[in-house]
């Protein structure tokens, strides 16, 4: 793919400049932003720390992969979409009762109409092998009725390309396809337990790859006049036709489901994972927009997302190249080259800090089993010191800047999902605010293989007095820092 300009695809560099800033003032957690039109990027964006040879986790967008390597099985001959999914786990079944068993075909696990309605939680199952753990739940509802979605069943799928290539998830996809569109050699897929790949969630690349990859859908199969990929499987994967909106309200998750894929607006079709990992694809202007971003937390970020790019960038889109605007597109080439990575916008100074600066607080008992903390202020920096049940932890924060560092808490997952991994602490970015005068807020955010958020919230009612609320949004970790603690002075 070549770069150029955005009038040359006829956006002006003005909207495009809009785009950004309206992320910015609806304060979005963003990582990175690439745009394409045809085969032409014209905007590419990293906020630091986060670079364009980070491996981002793509979380739910994974399932789009899967998709796709579901339909190179079935053009290989090795599946049938109208398999059942029992003809596959046959080891799982044979000892299970009716209630458990599953007459669900391939093709309505690939639409989200499953037997399931609540899914599996597996997350804090504690199993050895999570293909078992499917088959452990009752059915819930006949399949090919009604969209549930079940993440779960995505994995399913991924285990059965698995079984019947031989090959990991992605090294498949590689053989196929990826190796020749420019996909990162050393990307992979993080591990569910018991050695499958970790299909619904896992897929670890590049926000650059994913540009690649939803190309390459877009251009349904064919990448530099060849073909790789039948154009049926792809048109019936990205058109939605299964109800998805219950009560017909507008939303991100309401223009209908695919194989895979959601629907958008205006004819658009989209992948997306947790967080807002997106990649949009729209057929009319032959356009592919790639976000990632940690906004778990914020319960409209994908329709802030979705309003800043139509209203700035789709509906602006001519059908032919404008003016080259050089003062503009100076000023958002400027914009784009110094953003940095969210942190918290409040007042950085308050002289109540003083009074608190380095005094031991001791808790009472609290769902963190936290047992006293001590805040240290020091030149537009603090430190959060404190003792919980791993022991003794620390970690700075900044006001108006993150200050980066391991997360203190150690034993989380790494390669394998929901498997602690023995000393393994995360990556994160750490900013703090004064919100009032009596009221410090630290935002945590975790941007390792793993992403999620937590908020801190120090309420004092004086110097020696302080309720302390701790929230965190992430999939099965931070589960240490959630709940309400009060505190006094030494």
């Amino acid at each position: 793919m070549k770069y150029a300009s955005p009038e040359s695809i006829g956006l002006s560099s003005r909207n495009l400049l809009s785009f950004y800033k309206a992320l910015e003032e609806r304060s979005l957690s963003t990582h990175s932003v690439i745009m394409a039109r045809g085969d032409t990027i014209f905007t590419e964006c990293y906020y630091a720390p986060f670079h364009n040879g980070f491996l981002h986790r793509m979380y739910s967008v994974s399932k789009s992969f899967v998709s796709i390597a579901i339909g190179l099985c079935e053009e290989d001959g090795l599946i049938s979409l109208d398999d059942p999914i029992e003809k596959y786990f046959e080891e799982y079944v044979k000892d299970k009762p009716s209630s458990h068993r599953q007459s669900t075909t391939i093709r309505e696990f690939l639409k989200m109409e499953t037997s399931l309605e609540w899914g599996v939680n597996w997350f804090y199952s504690g199993c050895s092998d999570r293909t078992s753990v499917y088959f452990d739940t009752p059915i819930q509802k006949y399949p090919n009725t009604l969209f549930s979605y079940d993440s779960p069943g995505s994995y399913m799928l991924g285990v059965i390309v698995e079984k019947v290539t031989g090959m990991d998830l992605l090294d498949y996809l590689k053989k196929k396809v990826l190796c020749h569109i420019g996909f990162s050699n050393n990307s992979y897929v993080i591990k569910a337990p018991g050695g499958h790949a970790f299909g619904d969630s896992g897929v670890m690349c590049t926000s650059k790859d994913l540009l690649l990859f939803a190309r390459f859908v877009l251009n349904r199969g064919v990448w530099e006049g060849k073909r790789y990929m039948n154009s049926e499987y792809i048109e019936r994967a990205t058109t939605p036709t299964v109800l998805n909106s219950y009560y017909g309200f507008d939303g991100h998750d309401a223009y209908g489901y695919g194989y895979q894929f959601w629907g958008a607006p205006k004819g658009c079709f989209a992948m997306l994972g947790m967080g807002s990992q997106i990649a949009l694809c729209d057929p009319v202007h032959d356009f592919v927009f790639v976000i990632n971003s940690d906004n778990q937390g914020n319960s409209h970020h994908y329709e802030q997302i979705y309003d800043a790019l139509y209203s700035n960038v789709i509906d602006k889109l001519s059908d032919t190249p404008l003016s080259e605007d050089e003062d503009t597109y100076r000023e958002l080439c400027d914009y784009i080259k110094d953003r940095k990575l969210f942190f918290l916008r409040g007042d950085t100074e308050s002289d109540f800090s003083e009074k608190i600066n380095g005094k031991t607080f001791v808790c009472d008992a609290n769902p963190m089993k936290i047992k006293n903390f001590r805040l240290d202020f020091e030149d537009g920096t603090g430190y959060f010191s404190y003792e919980n049940a791993q022991g003794k932890k620390r970690f700075p924060f900044g006001f108006g800047h993150n200050e980066f560092a391991k997360f203190p808490q150690y034993d989380y997952p790494d390669l394998v999902a929901t498997v602690p991994e023995k000393g393994n602490a995360y990556d994160a970015a750490f900013s703090a605010d004064w919100p009032e005068h009596q009221k410090l807020r630290i935002r945590v955010q975790i941007i390792d293989k793993y992403f999620g958020n937590l908020s801190i919230v120090f309420g004092f009612r004086d110097e020696n007095t302080v309720s302390v609320r701790m929230v965190k949004t992430a999939e099965a970790f931070l589960d240490e820092y959630s709940g309400i603690m009060n505190a006094k002075a030494l």
